[in-house]
């Protein structure tokens, strides 16, 4: 019994962390360095977040969709893609979509403001 519990709380730590993992941003210069050289870059976050704003040549695919949509674009395997949602969250989610799809040069940019900031502060 013991044995078990111990199963079960370690099996809800190891959740709780993988969320996390999905919650944080990832390198905003990494991101713009990608975009910089042409990635592709998708924005998952809903159709009225888009259109509130959005990076430029964003193509919008709310990430419950992106397993679906994806596909439909007829985007190479190895094309190398941005994500970004609000905080990064959902954004994980989709780049695990992604990769279980079999893109293999995903990039989760993290959260929108932080990539606008950092592309703003980042100007001479």
């Amino acid at each position: 019994m013991k044995n078990h519990s111990f199963m079960v709380i370690f099996a809800l730590l190891s959740l709780l962390m993988s969320q996390f993992a999905l919650a944080a941003d990832k390198d905003p210069r990494v991101a713009w360095d990608k975009i910089d050289a042409g990635a592709t870059v998708i924005d998952v976050r809903t159709a009225e977040e888009f259109a509130a704003g959005h990076l430029d040549n964003a193509i919008n695919i709310p990430f419950e969709e992106i397993a679906a949509k994806i596909n439909a674009l007829d985007i190479a395997k190895d094309t190398q893609i941005v994500l970004y949602c609000r905080s990064g969250r959902r954004s994980g989610i989709a780049f695990d979509t992604l990769v279980s799809e079999g893109f293999t040069q995903s990039y989760n940019g993290g959260g929108f403001e932080t990539l606008s900031q950092f592309k703003q502060d980042d100007k001479p």
